[in-house]
């Protein structure tokens, strides 16, 4: 037993009660149990995107607030879990990043009192790219309001952050293992072999295996991807052709995101008129974050379909074919490049023209 919020006795629970959203992390949920039981005034939960920071930010915050520390089963709890609990806030970048102006609003809430209990806490999201932000931040993060708890959510720890992240308790996250991505959707239903191959593809995502695992032309385009070799002919037309195919595939794989974004607006307009509201409250801000995602997914898309790609050059070379250990080196090349944002027309092109020569 220990002590909850407002002294109430703490019942320890199997992680699986309040953490059960979170899969395959069992040392991040540990030790966010733990620092639930004492908590201090700020954390920092990092890791890829899909690894589960924002599920396991919720049931921490719960675990926070509830009376009985963290029990699960509460009103308290549940309204977290739900995202509508007030002394729980989640703080979302705007634009491209976290910038002052939205520093500055995380500052003015950490100032608010709490209004049910002893604590409130904080949820902000996306702080590797609060780089410009770091400083209106760092004194409010660092001494806290009495009562205010700071849970920041990055991606990565780029050096801008290296002073915010030393004024926090950092609890890491890696990518979903395979395995455990694999379980988690045959749970859901998914067929056993459907859910190996989408737990490949996904890359730890469990938001990206979400989506494949209902996406019908998810085996198709795997296929396409690994036997694109198949359509070279030495000729920079036939790689213009691959490239253009290739792209088709990956505007076509944006569908089941799409079809979520469309349920997403028409809630929010759905919420509006029941409130009585002429347009949709912060549209544009979600609008701006669904071009985020579909950015996104098209870039891990590209990625993924290019690690299928190697895959096959690696059963080329285990055949004994030298020319594999050359393909894979420009195929990890133009992977690389995906990070710069690039056009993606020319570097598949460029890349599928230095394939076909090769074999030239």
């Amino acid at each position: 037993m220990s002590t909850g919020v407002d002294g109430h006795e703490a019942v320890d629970l199997p992680a699986a009660s309040l953490f059960a959203a979170v899969v395959g992390q069992p040392r991040a949920v540990a030790s966010l149990r733990a620092a639930a039981r004492r908590p201090v005034h700020a954390y920092l939960l990092h890791g890829p995107a899909g690894s589960g920071t924002r599920s396991a930010a919720r049931a921490f915050a719960a675990a926070l607030l509830c009376p009985r520390g963290g029990c699960g089963a509460c009103a308290t709890c549940q309204r977290v879990l739900a995202g509508n609990h007030t002394d729980f806030v989640e703080v979302e970048r705007t634009g491209a990043s976290v910038d002052v102006e939205t520093a500055r609003r995380v500052v003015a809430q950490a100032q608010r009192r709490p209004r049910e209990g002893g604590r409130q806490v904080l949820v902000v999201a996306d702080v590797h790219l609060a780089a410009l932000a770091v400083p209106a931040l760092l004194k409010t993060v660092e001494e806290p309001p009495e009562g205010t708890v700071f849970v920041l959510i990055a991606d990565s720890v780029p050096e801008s952050l290296t002073t915010l992240a030393s004024r926090c308790v950092r609890v890491p996250f890696d990518p979903v293992p395979d395995q455990a991505v694999a379980r988690w959707l045959e749970d859901a239903g998914v067929d056993p072999a459907t859910a190996v191959a989408v737990a490949r593809r996904a890359g730890g995502n469990l938001d990206r295996a979400r989506l494949l695992a209902t996406d019908p032309g998810f085996a198709a385009r795997q296929e396409q991807w690994r036997t694109v070799r198949s359509r070279l002919d030495g000729t920079g037309s036939a790689a213009v052709r691959a490239a253009d195919a290739l792209l088709a595939a990956v505007d076509e794989s944006l569908g089941p995101l799409r079809r979520r974004h469309e349920e997403e607006v028409q809630l929010a307009a759905e919420r509006a008129e029941r409130a009585g509201e002429r347009s949709v409250p912060g549209r544009r801000e979600l609008e701006d974050r669904h071009r985020r995602e579909q950015r996104r997914w098209r870039t891990d898309e590209l990625r993924a379909g290019l690690a299928e790609l190697a895959g096959a050059e690696r059963e080329r070379l285990a055949r004994g074919d030298p020319r594999a250990v050359a393909a894979v080196d420009r195929i990890a090349s133009a992977a690389a490049a995906l990070t710069r944002n690039p056009n993606e027309a020319l570097l598949l092109e460029a890349l599928l023209a230095a394939l076909s020569d090769l074999d030239a």
